[in-house]
This record gives C-alpha cells, sequence and structure tokens, in this order.
C-alpha cells in the first residue's frame, strides 16, 4: 500500500510540475483532449496503463 500511495504522490508531483512549467500548454492539451471521441481516449489510456504496468514488472520483478 505504501508503493501505491508514492506513486501517487509522485504523479501529483509530476502534474503539479508540468502545469507551473507550461499552464498553457496543459490547458491546451485539456482542450485537445475533450475533443476526441471517447474509444480514442480509452484506447490511450488503455496503451498507457499497459506500458506503466510493465515498466513496473520490468523495474520490480
Amino acid at each position: 500500500m505504501t508503493d501505491f500511495l508514492t506513486a501517487l504522490a509522485l504523479v501529483f508531483v509530476i502534474e503539479g510540475i508540468l502545469y507551473a512549467i507550461a499552464p498553457g500548454a496543459m490547458a491546451d492539451m485539456a482542450r485537445r483532449a475533450a475533443s476526441q471521441p471517447p474509444e480514442t481516449l480509452r484506447r490511450y489510456g488503455l496503451i498507457t496503463a499497459c506500458v506503466g504496468v510493465a515498466a513496473v514488472w520490468l523495474l520490480r520483478g
């Protein structure tokens, strides 16, 4: 559980840094994501999740 909470905290850190460095680009990306069809977002989300699981497996396995 500690690993999960640490990972979640790192997500917050990374997102916070991105919003601090380039708020306009992040807002533009959010607008573009909102205009995409749900199937596209679902596909990219699944691909990203699989890459993340593979990375954790390789790093921690």
